[in-house]
């Protein structure tokens, strides 16, 4: 059983070294890959202005945020929640770089001391689309993952975005573990065991002209690679 987190955050700025803060905490619970409605939402007061460029992004203003709880208020509770849990996040450093700052000033310890791992979206998405874009809303749309009641980024939102693209990034992963020898058959099908060893296997021989052929494309695969191919060495 495993249970994961899918968790996103919004800020006041670019910089928890600097004095930015986490204005919104936005997490939607999977287990077993399956959502279960067990979610966390929590908007804080950071005791500070947004930078004008991160209000751009998600229109929390200081007045909406003013009568917000403050992040050490809830930290223990935030703890409780996450704790055991595998961590979903796209570009994982940032927003674990900032939730370690607010435990920090909590007193605290880090993420990686109480949940089970953090895995990076991002780093997996670089991954599997090298090359190409890989931000949330390129694998939303790469994925056809609805993102249309995006005006701003916001964290509960972006985390529920999330979810749907990992599950689309990792689909397939489960089948891997399928144990194709304890299979039992469809009901209403018949196995049928067939023992080989009553037959005679014919060995069928390559042709003169068949030989020959085979050796010209070697001649060529020779000359093209400005050596002996594999073929020959291991053959």
């Amino acid at each position: 059983m495993s249970r994961q987190i899918v968790l996103d955050t919004e800020t006041t700025g670019l910089s928890a070294e600097n004095g930015d803060r986490v204005i919104e905490l936005g997490c939607v619970e999977l287990f077993n890959r399956k959502l279960t409605g067990n979610d966390l939402h929590i908007y804080f007061n950071p005791e500070r202005e947004s930078h004008e460029d991160a209000l751009k992004v998600h229109g929390l203003t200081t007045d909406f945020l003013r009568d917000k709880p403050k992040f050490g208020t809830l930290a223990n509770d935030i703890v409780e929640y996450l704790r055991d849990a595998e961590l979903i996040i796209h570009n994982a450093a940032f927003d674990v770089g900032f939730l370690n700052k607010e435990f920090e000033r909590a007193g605290l310890p880090p993420l990686r001391t109480f949940v089970s791992e953090v895995t990076d979206t991002l780093a997996m998405a670089k991954q599997v689309y090298p090359g190409k874009r890989n931000s949330l809303d390129a694998l939303c749309d790469r994925f056809g993952v609805d993102r249309s009641n995006r005006t701003f980024h916001g964290a509960k939102l972006d985390a529920q975005l999330l979810a749907d693209v990992y599950i689309n990034l990792t689909r397939g992963q489960d089948a891997l573990l399928i144990d194709v020898a304890a299979a039992e058959p469809v009901q209403g099908t018949a196995v049928v065991s067939v023992d080989l060893s009553q037959f005679e296997l014919p060995v069928i021989m390559a042709a003169e002209h068949e030989l020959t052929a085979h050796e010209a494309v070697l001649a060529q695969l020779d000359k093209s690679s400005g050596g002996r191919t594999l073929f020959r060495e291991n053959g």
